[in-house]
């Protein structure tokens, strides 16, 4: 179990890469915004004058990149799941080579004596 954590704390870091520097900018490129990361929607502006007040936004940007993050991950599981599955579904389709039963001692009775006899035609 402590392995399956430590991979998944890696494959989490592998994805969020993957997302931020590999899928994110071609498609920021194709909206014509470069970064999602600082995409926000600002409810109260920071005030320079007063420190009292800092900006308050919401940062639907970094939500976007989550979100893409979460759907890559859902992805890669759902074919790994498939996979497993399709294994699973060939090993049990497969028959096993059948080995005919051992005689029971009767039957090997009745071919000893099927033996004798045709041996005494012969």
């Amino acid at each position: 179990l402590a392995v399956g954590v430590i991979i998944g704390a890696s494959f989490g870091k592998i994805v969020t890469s993957l997302v931020e520097q590999i899928v994110m900018p071609p498609i920021g490129l194709l909206l014509g915004r470069v970064d999602f990361s600082n995409l926000e929607w600002v409810l109260v502006p920071e005030n320079p004058a007063t420190e009292e007040i800092e900006k308050v936004a919401i940062q639907y940007g970094a939500f976007i990149n989550t979100v893409i993050q979460f759907v890559i991950v859902a992805f890669v599981i759902f074919l790994m799941v498939k996979l497993v599955n399709k294994l699973r579904r060939e090993q049990a389709a497969a028959p096993a080579p059948e080995t005919p039963p051992a005689p029971t001692p009767t039957e090997a009775l009745l071919a000893e004596i099927r033996d004798e006899l045709k041996a005494r035609k012969a």
